[in-house]
């Protein structure tokens, strides 16, 4: 991983906890090395919704026991099993999907046979509408982001393809380009393509080496498999959140109001015992293919860029904040010098933010590796905590990189993203701030 910013503090101060001596830099939070005085001075994280918040508890669950068993060899390589849980979870959402079935099959006849009343038809057409929204659905190319083909940027797609036999797996058919500091892979469309999603966000802070390591991950997912990515399995768990939300109370302000979440309680919370037991049954063999992910991106990239991917991981907090400061510093000014501004901002914003990113010293990474620790914090509720994917990684291999990224890869990769780096910097600056 490349060196990171080495700039001295302007000053030092005493600790009030424990004495010793404290670096103060204006830029980032004071903070204790020897005792952790003020090292998560934030405010707490907000409390998720009631499924995000159980799914929570199910990864850190999982997490350590997981994490353990990585670190020392198990499952090293390979497809996610095909355990009981997952044939158990395989079960269980064709049993969810064969509702949504009846459901629309019982609209079919209702509409179809029913014509004699008016009532049936209606029925009829509430339950295809229900059936319709519960079903399975491919994902789709997004309409309103830069979509980059093989024919588009040849010299990425061959980065990406190279990633893909490192890891054991093949590339992409299509490039999805975001401003956020993202990624992810997923299938679209019914002959299920594969799409990788892009944030500029992360890719334009992270070294060479990360990137690689970025790519090695993210295609490690259709490597090693995981379920919860499956049409199946994952349209079950969206639609059964469905129909949690569909049913969810509605403020008694009345006697029908009452009536109604009477009715619907046993409904109600049958769909989140189902959607928790799926959680269950799913989410140790996902987390499962997230280490094997790392692994993909350690192999890849080597072990020292996907630790340090980690690392950039937890400092990627700060790249939304950072774009919308970009962009209200831009349109403070109304009229021709407010465009006019904003036209300067577009300029050179990926490269501002890189060097932003860039110069963030190793103390403040320490730091947030402390934070991530206690708060066990993870990319979203269904990650395994990010400081334990850190410590499997740094304790894998160490894997030297099979794929490198030099100077005219990149240029050429950069040459191939710069139409999608100035629309998106055009959006980020012209509509960040709202």
């Amino acid at each position: 991983m490349e060196s990171r910013s080495t700039a001295e503090a302007m000053s030092v101060r005493e600790c009030p906890e424990c004495r010793a001596s404290v670096p103060v830099d204006d830029r980032y939070v004071e903070w204790c090395a020897a005792c952790d005085w003020n090292v998560d001075p934030g405010a707490p994280e907000p409390e998720p919704g009631r499924i995000a918040a159980a799914r929570r508890r199910l990864a850190h669950a999982h997490g350590e026991q997981l994490a353990a068993e990585m670190e020392q060899g198990g499952g090293q390589s390979g497809l996610v099993g095909r355990d009981a849980a997952t044939v158990s979870a395989f079960a269980l959402s064709l049993v969810v999907h064969g509702v949504t079935v009846v459901l629309a099959v019982t609209g079919i006849l209702l509409v179809v046979l029913g014509w004699d009343t008016g009532v049936q038809p209606l029925l009829g057409a509430l339950l295809l509408g229900l059936a319709a929204v519960l079903r399975p659905r491919p994902a789709r190319l997004p309409k309103d982001a830069p979509v980059l083909y093989r024919a588009d940027a040849p010299r990425l797609f061959e980065l990406i393809d190279e990633v893909g036999t490192a890891v054991g797996t093949a590339g992409v058919h299509a490039v999805v380009v975001e401003p956020g500091a993202n990624a992810s892979v997923t299938t679209y469309g019914l002959g299920a393509r594969r799409m990788m999603t892009l944030g500029l966000g992360l890719w334009e802070v992270l070294p060479p080496q990360e990137r690689v390591a970025l790519l090695g991950h993210e295609l490690g997912h259709f490597a090693h498999g995981d379920t919860r990515r499956g049409i199946v399995t994952g349209g079950a768990l969206d639609a059964l959140a469905t129909w949690f939300y569909m049913l969810a109370p509605t403020p008694p302000r009345g006697l029908l109001d009452r009536f109604v979440n009477a009715v619907t309680f046993l409904p109600r919370w049958t769909a989140y015992g189902l959607l928790v037991l799926l959680d269950h049954l799913t989410l140790r063999a996902s987390q499962r293919a997230e280490y094997l992910a790392d692994v993909s991106a350690a192999r890849a990239g080597s072990t020292e860029a996907a630790v340090g991917l980690m690392d950039r991981l937890l400092a990627s907090q700060a790249v939304g904040p950072e774009l919308r400061r970009e962009s209200v510093a831009a349109q403070v000014r109304g009229g021709p010098a407010g465009r006019e501004a904003c036209e300067r901002a577009e300029q050179g914003l990926w490269e501002r933010l890189a060097a932003r990113m860039g110069a963030v010293p190793e103390r403040e990474y320490e730091r947030l590796r402390r934070v991530a620790a206690r708060r066990g914090h993870s990319v979203d509720s269904t990650h395994p905590p990010t400081h334990l994917r850190r410590r499997c990684a740094a304790a894998g291999g160490p894997y030297t990189a099979q794929v490198t990224y030099d100077e005219d890869r990149g240029a050429a990769v950069a040459h191939e993203l710069a139409p999608a780096r100035a629309a998106l910097a055009r959006r980020v600056i012209r509509d960040y701030a709202g």
